[in-house]
């Protein structure tokens, strides 16, 4: 009963303190995405396709969290970004606090878009509010069709699927029309994409998609 007792309590302040940085955000007009999914599924390299293609039309920053190193900011950086590493040490998610730390280093008033790249990890960041407008679920098809049922509560929390490595299909045993009902049968109002970041498919959609979502504005979580 105690350790339910603080986990809740854990779960609190982070929430309270989420709901800081959501304010923060929306006072900007930064819509702010929480890219969530395994070790592997090509979350870095989606980032890199997508900074490439919308250089020039919206202005972006990163917050990269990994469990060690800092070689995934350092690819980041090199598309001349903005960009936060944070090292969680062994840490599987990031949290608000962390997340807030990472803002003071960023400017607010310079952004359209801020992009938190989570640790690759499909349980622990589902618990934890960031204070994004949305969470991102990538999987790739190197996963298998079943990774939606295996993790629900990624996908119940996510607005967005981005199924990644789609060029591959031709050499795995996945189906990817299953692979998304499997999603769906979880969350009907995902919004998916099918991307590849080697040959580049679907890339403009999911960046067009973006340029349209900061357009129009969107609500964030708790609005």
């Amino acid at each position: 009963m105690s350790v339910i007792t603080i986990e809740r309590k854990i779960l609190e302040k982070n929430d309270e303190i989420a709901r800081q940085n959501r304010a923060r955000l929306t006072e900007h007009g930064v819509l702010a995405l929480n890219m969530v999914s395994s070790p592997g599924s090509g979350k870095t390299s989606l980032i890199e396709r997508t900074l490439e293609h919308l250089n020039g039309k919206l202005r972006v920053a990163v917050i990269e969290g990994d469990v060690h190193t800092s070689l995934d900011a350092e690819r980041i950086a090199r598309y001349r970004v903005p960009v936060v590493q944070i090292v969680t040490h062994g840490g599987c998610h990031l949290d608000a606090h962390l997340v807030a730390e990472a803002m003071t280093k960023l400017d607010l008033t310079r952004l359209d878009v801020l992009i938190i790249e989570n640790v690759g990890n499909l349980v622990c960041p589902a618990n934890y509010d960031l204070g994004e407008a949305m969470k991102v679920v990538i999987i790739s098809t190197t996963e298998g069709e079943d990774k939606p049922l295996k993790y629900p509560a990624m996908f119940r929390q996510a607005a967005v699927l981005v199924i990644n490595k789609v060029d591959l299909l031709p050499y795995l045993d996945v189906r990817l029309r299953v692979l998304k009902q499997n999603a769906l049968c979880i969350n009907p109002s995902l919004t998916v994409f099918e991307t590849s970041c080697t040959t580049g498919m679907g890339i403009t959609r999911w960046c067009d998609w973006l340029l349209m979502t900061v357009a129009r504005g969107v609500k964030t979580r708790g609005e």
